[in-house]
């Protein structure tokens, strides 16, 4: 698997159902989500603001997406989780199955993101990216084309600790049903 059919296969609408642990405050949490992942054209003007900030040439990203959730979660039952990211994959040229990822939002602080996303010979995606105080490594396989799983965790900056791990368990939606 590449990086163009990892997106590829990950278009669409999503019900996801996350059980994440906090170490930090040894809680156990639940969250059910919405996740749509949708394609962008290398053109789209936020691709090409995402590449410019990260100096990177905008004809090297390959199948950028944008990806926008909404949940709830069993913690705090009166908020309600929900964002919208930029995602542009820039395959490394040298190097097959491996690239940075670059986000305009990054997922365990809120600011842009670069991280380091290679596929393992199962074709696990894995994205290991560093963060001011903290880093996260996140784990994506698929079980069937409308079925794929997801292991985070987050890290202490020096990456010597873990603060949260969690595992997502993601169904595709589909429309016809």
């Amino acid at each position: 698997m590449d990086i163009e059919d990892f997106v590829s296969r990950s278009l669409g609408h999503w019900r996801s159902q996350r059980s994440a642990h906090h170490l930090a405050f040894s809680h156990f949490e639940a969250i059910e989500s919405e996740i749509d992942i949708e394609g962008l054209p290398p053109e789209h003007p936020e691709v090409i603001e995402l590449c410019k900030t990260y100096a990177v040439d905008p004809t090297q990203a390959i199948a950028p997406f944008r990806m926008t959730w909404e949940g709830q979660s069993d913690w705090d039952e009166e908020e309600v989780l929900k964002g919208s990211c930029i995602l542009v994959p820039v395959p490394d040229g040298q190097v097959p199955r491996r690239g940075k990822l670059l986000r305009d939002q990054g997922y365990a602080e809120t600011m842009p993101a670069a991280g380091e996303y290679h596929f393992t010979d199962d074709d696990t995606f894995v994205l290991v990216t560093a963060y001011d105080h903290a880093a996260a490594e996140e784990k994506i396989w698929f079980i069937n084309p409308d079925v794929r799983c997801r292991v985070s965790l987050i890290k202490t900056s020096a990456g010597s600790g873990v603060v949260t791990a969690s595992f997502s368990s993601e169904i595709r939606a589909r429309s016809d049903r």
